[in-house]
């Protein structure tokens, strides 16, 4: 059974409206934007930075803009929840949010936390730290970042889970937002098709960057994070809807791990070769002192 509590923000509304389950609903006057204040682990340390410069050919798909996910009903896994979300590459909006999860005092009993407002929760820029464009949303309880894939969005797992104590309710937005898993069965043999080409986008960057693991410590704590990746991917994409038969989950992390190795390869790169422009400079400078 689920149950739905009504917040009224942060007062509990005791009203049942169904012989079986009761509504839980936060209501916000218009969330201002803020950093995430949770903890969260994702599948790789977010860093601060653009986007890369050049990018991996068939990580191309994996770098959408908020346009992409406009007016689209996403799920949690494919199957809970409710996200949507409006706006542009400057701006988002989430214009409604239904986080499921379980009763604190109970855990068998399912609940679901709908949390709206007088205007609709801003979600704030932080620009590609890790290659795909990252929104911040300050969500009362539950603050949370998410990086735009194609047709998606993929939220950092939490270390914590966000706590409703009102609605007697504890849930994580964290996994991969979109459509419902028996929406995508039909998409299967083109979602195997593109991930061949994330996979050879994956194996470009990841191969030029272990060119540079010798001179760079960064670069080789990179390829022994990588060697960690499928496993975390199988981690994250378990629980998605006919997953086994569609693969849009795991796609989607392929890619956007592509989108994160070309960036770092960006930034080595640009590491690189500032520091030889300036070793150059010092050498250039040592040459035109004359000895006493």
């Amino acid at each position: 059974m689920t149950r739905r509590f009504g917040l009224p923000f942060g007062t509990l509304i005791a009203a049942v409206l169904a012989a079986s389950e009761a509504r839980a609903q936060l209501v916000l006057p218009g969330a201002a934007p803020a950093a995430p204040q949770g903890a969260t682990a994702s599948l790789a340390k977010p860093r601060s930075g653009s986007g890369a410069k050049g990018a991996v050919a068939g990580a191309k798909s994996a770098k959408p803009g908020v346009a992409s996910l406009a007016g689209r009903p996403l799920m949690l896994n494919g199957k809970s929840g409710l996200l949507q979300v409006s706006g542009d590459d400057k701006t988002a909006t989430i214009d409604k949010l239904e986080l499921a999860g379980e009763s604190v005092s109970d855990p068998s009993q399912r609940c679901v936390v709908d949390i709206v407002g007088e205007k609709p929760i801003q979600a704030t820029s932080v620009g590609r730290p890790d290659g795909l464009e990252r929104f911040e949303a300050d969500v009362p309880a539950c603050p949370f970042s998410f990086d735009v894939v194609d047709g998606a969005a993929l939220a950092p797992s939490q270390i914590t889970a966000c706590v409703f104590k009102a609605a007697d309710c504890q849930t994580s937005p964290g996994g991969l937002w979109g459509p419902s898993g028996a929406s995508l069965v039909g998409d299967a043999a083109k979602f195997a098709k593109e991930r061949l080409e994330a996979d050879k986008a994956m194996a470009k960057a990841l191969h030029t960057i272990e060119d540079r693991a010798k001179d760079s410590p960064e670069a080789a704590d990179l390829i022994r994070d990588q060697n960690g990746f499928a496993g975390q991917r199988d981690d994250v994409c378990r629980d998605y809807d006919k997953e086994s038969v569609h693969g849009f989950c795991a796609l989607r992390l392929t890619q956007a791990r592509a989108a994160l190795l070309e960036t770092r390869l960006s930034e080595f790169d640009a590491a690189a070769a500032g520091k030889a422009a300036s070793e150059k400079s010092g050498k250039t400078k040592s040459k035109g002192v004359k000895q006493p």
